[in-house]
């Protein structure tokens, strides 16, 4: 992949390269990726136009619907990712698009302006990216390439699409088979070099939930050759039925097993890939549910790996082996969500402004008084919710969780209230049940409800009122029995007095308003740090990593604008950095915005932050020290006192291994 950072010329040296080559067929020796010259090539023998305006899309809504509910599987599980992506790249100018195997974009989420700005380009949902409707372009050239592409710039075969630069991954099932693509474009002017790294770690995330998804009823296998990778991103991931015979396997395990994709469903049982029976490792799962287990391959590699198994699995197994499954039960499920289990007593750290929203809201769950939970973005608005759903009498009904902000305006009203058969051009004949009807017995959670169209407001106004929903096109109403909660970070008061959300609906939704207090405000940093920590993917087993008093004042002094998402994002980098025999984080494995942003924040808190539990030896070991008062003379004792080993002598020390490496290369 070209580097944009270190190209000569820029986007007018790329422009010149792309007409020098399509007009006089002179090939570029430098400057231009490969997937993008085939890209030009197949562009110029479809005979495209450069200069060829934006076309507008012709796809009606009808037939956007027809291609959401074709690829709803993949809308289901790409969606919460698509956020999780946003939220890195919140403000920059971007956007996240989804796209299906024949380049129709079916979701996108972005910042307004450029998402405006888009449009003009028909970058957004319903238009059709194909290589053939729009040129070079990353949704199109990596549907073809099926690799990851990405298009900079003057690179886009179309000159009108030249203001943008974008990055795409292709989606794929575990049988090889593609399902779409995963796109990060954003203004050509503000390109980021990451970006296309951050769109194939959704697509591992996407892969991954679909793979879990669809083998629900198998055991699945999480593996890697290391330990540490257990957890990450890097892990293989193998299903396996109640049999013992191996039905599936990623594309990240058919690499660590380095077999074809062909091979990979001729895997057989797994005794025919490992020395254990399978019989051993379920056995020993029961006892010890989330071990890390070592296993030797019949090549002789030795792999590290965790079992998952869910409730389906139980039923699978004791349909096939009523001995083996007594066993099984015996052992809690871990597969299931710490989410599923959150309620507001769990949600309780010590907070004084948290616990004041939590009393408030305990007090009114069961009394079908709705609930409107205001707070910045990040601040655990849906966390919440669920709390509240799940400490009710309602907990064993269904929750239905509904982001206002990322359904396209065209499709909130048929995603809300559903459709009946024949209700609009390209509806399914047998219609579709709205998500308010999906509530039915249980509680619906509409978040960023301050950024629903004034017109759909309209029609929520009317089922909160007549506890009804009509679907489109159906003639009569249909009774719903819900809980409703919203929630929204602007400030509703302000939007009606500014016309954007209808005042009688604002009193409808807000019967008891629960303010989140941010991240910065909150007294239980410490307290979070630890859970999400202990709570996270990437923590080893069982060691307990501690927080060194010296990156917990950064934490404590940084402003989180993020709040408690970002701060989760922060400490699974962290935790992704830790060397194999490191077990506590420092500085140096936060990132650098992190420790600037501390360093610029005033020397006085306006909370009292909660201490965080270290081991005492990591405490004394970093009490007052700081990389640059430590001495040359005090390193080299370190070092030869743990023999040269770095990660040992900057634990030591109290230090990052980048600070001793920079110590080393600038002064020894």
């Amino acid at each position: 992949m070209t580097d944009r950072s270190t190209e000569a010329g820029g986007p007018l040296a790329i422009e010149s390269l792309r007409r020098r080559y399509l007009e006089r067929g002179e090939l570029p020796e430098r400057g231009v990726a490969t997937p993008v010259l085939r890209s030009w090539e197949r562009c110029l023998r479809l005979g495209l136009d450069l200069g060829e305006r934006a076309r507008p899309s012709n796809t009606t809504r009808g037939d956007l619907m027809v291609a959401r509910e074709r690829n709803a599987e993949l809308l289901n599980h790409a969606g919460g990712v698509m956020e999780h992506l946003y939220e890195q790249i919140r403000a920059s100018g971007s956007m996240v698009l989804l796209a299906d195997a024949s380049g129709l974009i079916l979701h996108g989420i972005g910042d307004p302006a450029f998402v405006d700005r888009a449009s003009r380009v028909a970058l957004q949902p319903g238009a059709s990216w194909s290589e053939c409707q729009r040129g070079t372009n990353a949704i199109g050239a990596t549907l073809i390439e099926r690799a990851p592409v990405e298009v900079f710039g003057a690179e886009h075969y179309l000159e009108c699409n030249g203001v943008l630069t974008c990055s795409a991954a292709p989606i794929l099932d575990c049988r090889g088979e593609l399902l779409g693509a995963l796109d990060i474009s954003g203004d050509h002017r503000n390109h980021q070099p990451h970006t296309l790294g951050l769109a194939r770690m959704g697509v591992r995330l996407v892969e991954r939930r679909m793979f879990e998804s669809e083998h629900a009823r198998h055991a699945i296998f999480a593996f890697h050759a290391r330990p540490e990778g257990v957890g990450g991103l890097q892990e293989g991931l193998l299903a396996v039925d109640a049999d013992g015979e191996i039905v599936a396997a990623d594309r990240q395990a058919r690499m660590l097993l380095g077999v074809e994709r062909s091979h990979a469903l001729r895997l057989g049982a797994f005794g025919n890939l490992f020395r254990s029976s399978f019989g051993t490792v379920i056995g020993r799962t029961a006892r010890d549910p989330g071990a890390l287990i070592e296993l030797e391959l019949r090549s002789g590699a030795r792999v590290y790996a965790r079992v998952r198994v869910s409730v389906a699995w139980h039923v699978g197994l004791q349909a096939a082996h009523p001995a083996a499954s007594r066993v099984a039960r015996a052992a809690p499920d871990p597969s299931r969500s710490a989410r599923a289990r959150v309620t507001l007593e769990t949600l309780a750290t010590g907070d004084a402004g948290l616990q004041f929203a939590l009393d408030r809201c305990a007090r009114i769950i069961g009394r079908n008084i709705p609930v409107l939970i205001q707070g910045e973005s990040g601040s655990g608005k849906e966390l919440l919710a669920r709390a509240c759903h799940n400490s009710g009498p309602r907990a064993d009904g269904p929750f239905v969780a509904v982001n206002c902000a990322a359904i396209p305006e065209t499709l909130i009203e048929s995603e809300l209230f559903g459709y009946v058969g024949g209700a609009f051009t390209g509806a399914r004949k047998e219609g579709a049940i709205g998500r308010i009807q999906q509530a039915h017995g249980g509680t619906l959670f509409l978040d960023e409800i301050g950024d629903m169209p004034l017109a759909m407001q309209a029609r929520l106004l009317r089922v909160l009122q007549e506890r009804c929903v009509q679907p489109v096109g159906a003639a009569e109403p249909v009774a719903v029995d819900i809980a409703l909660l919203c929630a929204t970070h602007r400030v509703l008061s302000e939007s009606v007095k500014a016309g954007r959300f209808r005042e009688d609906l604002y009193y409808r939704v807000n019967g008891l308003t629960a303010q989140l207090p941010p991240l910065r405000a909150r007294s239980d940093l410490g307290v979070l740090v630890r859970r999400l920590i202990d709570g996270s993917r990437h923590h080893p087993e069982p060691v307990r990593i501690a927080v060194a008093p010296e990156t917990m004042a950064i934490l404590d002094a940084y402003a989180w604008p993020g709040n408690i998402r970002q701060l989760q994002n922060v400490l699974e980098v962290a935790l992704a950095l830790l060397d194999e025999d490191e077990d506590c984080i420092l500085p140096g494995h936060l990132p650098e915005e992190v420790v600037q942003g501390a360093d610029d924040a005033p020397v006085e808190r306006q909370v009292t932050r909660a201490p965080v539990a270290a081991p005492a030896a990591a405490l004394a070991r970093g009490r007052g020290r700081r990389p640059k008062d430590i001495d040359d003379a005090t390193i080299r004792a370190a070092l030869e006192r743990f023999d040269g080993n770095l990660s040992a002598a900057a634990r030591h020390l109290g230090v990052a291994r980048n600070t001793l490496y920079r110590r080393m290369g600038c002064d020894f």
